[in-house]
């Protein structure tokens, strides 16, 4: 492959992470707030929406780390 289509595939790579760093700092404030609800008391319904929440982002990091691992292994086929 060439340098042009490589460097997409890193740009891809860096845009990847810089996602997965946001949501996972996302999922993880959603937690804390999770966690300082039952503290506090809440109500069910907010706290279900707060986990329903955190439990997307997670899927999505899920989602993000699988393409992750298909562009790393772009790159080191290269």
């Amino acid at each position: 492959m060439t340098a042009n289509p490589e460097r997409g595939v890193r740009d891809e790579l860096r845009d990847v992470d810089a996602e997965l760093d946001e949501l996972r700092r996302t999922a993880a404030e959603l937690r804390a707030e999770i966690g300082g609800r039952f503290d506090v008391g809440s109500e069910p319904e907010e706290t279900a929406t707060t986990i329903t929440s955190a439990e997307e982002q997670e899927a999505l990091i899920g989602v993000l780390e699988t393409r992750r691992a298909r562009l790393q292994a772009q790159l080191d086929a290269e």
